[in-house]
């Protein structure tokens, strides 16, 4: 794995050790007038050769000056104790930041989050400003050697993703995307192969915040202006407890670049 990935993925695997998670209790708002309807179906990208699970990254010029924003709400599956305890990781500052500047995002959630907060996954569920996207139940690697993450047998990858749709429609997130990012961001061929059957497109991205764990919110607004292109995907985290920053970080990326001519979309858009 270049250097590129593994500084993409360590970033996501520490914020799973402090479960990172976002979203807080919201009505849902309408669609504005004159808004498109969500499709039908969701854009997908087709299998790959062999049925292999199809990787999107970015998309082309021809979609012109768009970016995606995405944010990686993770909680591992051996993490409740803590939440029990009373720990709590959320950021709705974040989240209303968002809403109070109307940048559409994609959300990738973990199952075992959204069984622990039901009312803040339906609410980004039901945000026509946002969609929900599977970064699987319990956030463990797909892959062996994936900066620490306990590793998920081949025959229980499937199985994995599945149980993380089944508890987004239990929290009563109303429409989950057919999307999956891998914990940590390792995939191999094998991950490939196991997730085939349930029909998701695996949303890597080209451009790393460095939110996790920073300290300055200024490096992280470097980070993203000075690698985001055209079709750009953005991984970002949103936790207050291990990406203190990126809230602050967000009230200048948003307007510098739309000062540059970019607009917001959800991934949805760009497959």
């Amino acid at each position: 794995m270049n250097t590129f990935v593994r500084r993409a993925a360590l970033g996501c695997v520490l914020g799973a050790a402090v479960l990172m998670a976002c979203g807080t209790p919201e009505a849902p708002r309408a669609t504005a007038p004159g808004s498109a309807a969500p499709p039908s179906r969701p854009p997908t990208l087709a299998p790959g050769p062999g049925g292999l699970t199809p990787v999107f990254r970015r998309a082309g010029r021809a979609h012109g000056k768009v970016v995606a924003l995405t944010f990686d709400a993770d909680m591992t599956a051996g993490q409740g104790a803590r939440a029990a305890a009373g720990e709590r990781f959320d950021n709705p500052r974040l989240i209303r930041t968002l809403r109070r500047l109307e940048v559409p995002a994609t959300v990738f959630m973990t199952g075992r989050w959204a069984e622990e907060y039901p009312r803040q996954a339906r609410a980004i569920g039901r945000d026509p400003l946002f969609e929900v996207a599977n970064h699987s139940y319990s956030h463990h690697a797909f892959t062996e050697d994936c900066y620490g993450l306990p590793r998920l047998p081949v025959a229980r990858m499937r199985a994995d993703v599945e149980r993380a749709f089944a508890a987004f429609r239990r929290a009563g997130v109303a429409r989950p995307m057919p999307y999956f990012r891998f914990p940590g961001g390792c995939y191999d061929r094998r991950a490939l192969r196991a997730l085939g059957a349930t029909g998701v497109t695996a949303v890597q991205w080209d451009v790393v915040s460095g939110d996790a764990f920073a300290t300055d919110a200024r490096a992280v607004v470097a980070e993203v202006l000075g690698g985001v292109r055209p079709g750009s995907v953005v991984v970002m985290h949103c936790t207050r407890s291990a990406a203190p920053v990126t809230e602050r970080a967000l009230r200048t990326i948003v307007p510098e670049l739309r000062e540059r001519g970019y607009r917001f979309v959800k991934v949805s858009e760009l497959i």
